[in-house]
């Protein structure tokens, strides 16, 4: 099912973004499905380089699979941007990834930063800025 579909099926109202989860769609679309991811988290700097607006409260997604097929849309609860060595265990935790620990999520995070950011040739350490978002399924 395309985003516009699923986005006029569920009788929600005003815009969305549509997107992917970075290094594995499939599997984290599936712990969104599942209530286990309710957090995601990206690199600042991107938002800058590419002069996009940062997510804010209120802001609906249709979250793609591998295949770009529509999969749930989630609303934006929360959004925050802080030091990659200040995320909370609490924001972890709601990423649902692994073991759920903060051990974890730094070390797949620190991979991910790194690529994410060598991609616009900037490099990654502790106090790169993310943002952090938590979130809901509104529609399945």
């Amino acid at each position: 099912m395309t985003p516009e579909e699923l986005w006029k099926r569920s009788g929600l109202e005003g815009t969305y973004e549509a997107w992917s989860f970075g290094e594995a769609p499939d599997k984290l679309a599936d712990l969104v499905l599942r209530g286990i991811k309710t957090a995601t988290c990206s690199a600042y700097d991107l938002y800058l380089i590419n002069n996009e607006p940062l997510p804010q409260a209120g802001d609906y997604s249709v979250i793609l699979d591998s295949n770009e097929e529509a999969v749930c849309i989630i609303k934006t609860l929360e959004v925050y941007v802080t030091a990659f060595d200040r995320v909370p265990e609490e924001h972890a935790f709601k990423e649902g990834e692994g073991d759920r620990s903060l051990e974890y999520w730094r070390k797949v995070h620190i991979n991910f930063l790194t690529n994410e950011l060598a991609s616009v040739n900037r490099s990654f350490d502790e106090n790169t800025k993310v943002v952090c978002e938590e979130f809901e399924v509104v529609y399945k």
